[in-house]
């Protein structure tokens, strides 16, 4: 097996460059069973739900950030991206196999499956949210009136409020 330095993602023999990285990267052997690879990216909670299942079964993991993705933890405080998992390459097989079990990842070949009653439930639901274009603007300019009458009657009714605590120290 092979894997990309840059992503971690392992790959048959039988390619030379990476078809996971944005720019094709060479791909170099696995000789050490330590050598950490990619097993799946995930966020948030998905990411301690599996490692807490990886932890369960014994197995080594550690996390990493996904390089083409911002972090919003500057802004935030609180990191919303995406992160990879990687595990050493000898529990590779392992890993996939309790990731599989507990749901984080799509056994290979398995496809999803669609009910269709869903599918018609959501396209009825979006044909009676759907309004004429006449009807949206009348809605905006009904808006846009409560608005300014709402924000009226807060001026009003905190003026008077203020007038008659007033009364009572003149």
């Amino acid at each position: 097996m092979k894997y990309c330095k840059k992503c971690k993602h392992i790959h048959e023999d039988k390619f030379d460059i990476c078809t996971e990285c944005r720019k094709p990267q060479q791909l170099f052997s696995i000789e050490d069973e330590n050598t950490p690879v990619f097993l799946l990216s995930a966020a948030r909670f998905e990411v301690q739900r599996v490692q807490s299942a990886l932890e369960s079964g014994g197995i080594p993991s550690d996390c990493a950030v996904r390089k083409h993705q911002l972090s919003a933890d500057a802004v935030t405080g609180t990191d919303i991206g995406d992160k990879d998992i990687l595990v050493p390459y000898a529990a590779y097989r392992q890993a996939y196999d309790i990731c599989v079990g507990i749901g984080a990842i799509k056994p290979e070949g398995e496809e999803i499956q669609i009910d269709m009653q869903d599918v018609e439930d959501a396209a009825e639901s979006e044909k009676q949210i759907e309004m004429s274009p006449a009807k949206r603007a009348t809605v905006k300019i009904l808006s846009a009136i409560l608005l300014i009458i709402l924000f009226c009657m807060v001026i009003w009714g905190t003026d008077f409020f203020t007038g008659f605590l007033t009364g009572f120290f003149k």
